[in-house]
């Protein structure tokens, strides 16, 4: 199940030539109606790419009838020239759609710093508009065309039923790196065929990335060209409130997110780091972010080592006035084993085999108050290190 699981919508995914390996790298997804609502988030690196630019005006109205993306090329970091390619690359599916550009939303990913093949670009769109197709598989045509360093596509769909008749929401993303809190290295296209209003859309999609998208920190970089967007053709006649669609896209954004860690480059462990006894939310999210983000910890669990005590060193980072809590009360269990009890030693560390699963559970437990979080990471792998050392090469 895929993006085009909704009622309404149509998709694609071409080759245009953006790749050197010659796979898909056009997709487009096109909302028919009869309603076109849409919302969107973006990166909040202060780096931005020409695409984020063109978005975030397009979006201001809460109309978007179609969003065209493109790997290959982040079209980051190009000037003017690039935002000119951007503008010509909405107007071109504007055209064959017989929409305004201010309806289209662009999306790129690929290396920074390069300018986009632009005639490429525009003939593949050309392809993708007569390749638009309303079965599962255009969805999966489109997840596999805005691939770079994944390698596999990631789509998702769920359906409810309520009194009023059923409505699905359906997904794809794609992102394998620099994944890290304010999204990640991610483009993410969410449909629905449920009948919502603009605000409903808009608060939804920020409720639901918050707790998924925003909690994925792979290695701590983050991207230029974040986008997560939400398109709402009211297919399905069935109106659907705030707090539904909030419970919906969560649900498939969860799944995405989670995706996107299982596929993180070179990885051979997603970690699951859950910080609880915090004062406050915003406490334990920096407790956690810390320590997914210490690379002496990502190194040991690629190793298979259990080492504890660099949980607690990351911890430490975290300032005293952002994140209250005695050192000495922490308890941190690892795979369900408690290796430490109040900042000491707790069972033998050698109980918990962290060869035995791709998945490893850090539970870290302040004492300081009844808040908690969990962020999603993985470890630092040879096949990490040398994928980003070639990247552009």
């Amino acid at each position: 199940m895929s993006l085009t699981a909704p009622a309404g919508f149509r998709a694609s995914g071409v080759t245009a030539g953006l790749k050197a390996s010659g796979r898909p790298d056009v997709a487009l997804v096109v909302n028919d109606g009869p309603s076109h609502v849409g919302a969107a988030v973006f990166t909040s690196n202060r780096v931005v790419a020409a695409p984020v630019l063109w978005s975030r005006t397009a979006v201001g109205d809460g109309v978007v009838r179609a969003v065209v993306l493109n790997s290959g090329c982040a079209n980051a970091c190009t000037g003017a020239e690039g935002f000119a390619d951007t503008h010509r690359t909405a107007e071109r599916v504007a055209d064959a759609l017989a929409v305004s550009a201010a309806d289209v939303l662009v999306c790129s990913t690929g290396l920074i710093g390069e300018r986009l093949d632009l005639p490429a670009l525009l003939t593949g769109v050309d392809a993708a508009v007569d390749a638009l197709a309303d079965d599962p598989v255009g969805g999966t045509h489109a997840a596999e065309a805005i691939m770079t360093t994944d390698t596999v596509a990631k789509e998702v769909a769920v359906t409810r039923q309520t009194a009023a008749g059923t409505w699905t929401v359906g997904g794809m993303a794609k992102g394998a790196g620099m994944l890290a809190p304010a999204l990640a290295t991610m483009l993410a296209v969410l449909t629905t065929d449920a009948v919502v209003e603009p605000e409903d859309a808009d608060a939804a999609l920020r409720a639901a990335t918050r707790v998924t998208f925003d909690r994925v920190d792979s290695d701590g970089c983050q991207s230029t060209n974040d986008t997560v967007a939400i398109l709402a053709s009211g297919a399905s006649g069935v109106p659907v409130g705030r707090a539904e669609l909030t419970e919906a896209l969560t649900t498939v954004c969860a799944d995405l997110a989670r995706r996107l860690v299982a596929d993180a480059e070179g990885a051979s462990h997603d970690v699951a780091v859950t910080v609880s006894g915090a004062t406050s939310e915003d406490a334990a999210l920096a407790v956690a972010r810390a320590v997914t983000r210490s690379n002496l910890l990502k190194a040991a669990i690629f190793g298979n080592d259990p080492n504890w005590g660099r949980v607690l060193a990351a911890a430490g980072t975290v300032p005293a006035e952002v994140a209250p809590f005695d050192p000495d009360a922490v308890d941190v269990t690892v795979n369900g084993v408690a290796v430490c009890r109040g900042g000491a030693p707790g069972e033998d560390r050698a109980l918990v085999d962290l060869a035995a699963s791709r998945e490893v559970r850090i539970d870290v437990e302040l004492h300081a108050g009844e808040a908690a979080a969990t962020v999603w990471t993985n470890d630092l792998t040879h096949d990490y290190v040398h994928e980003n050392s070639a990247y552009s090469t």
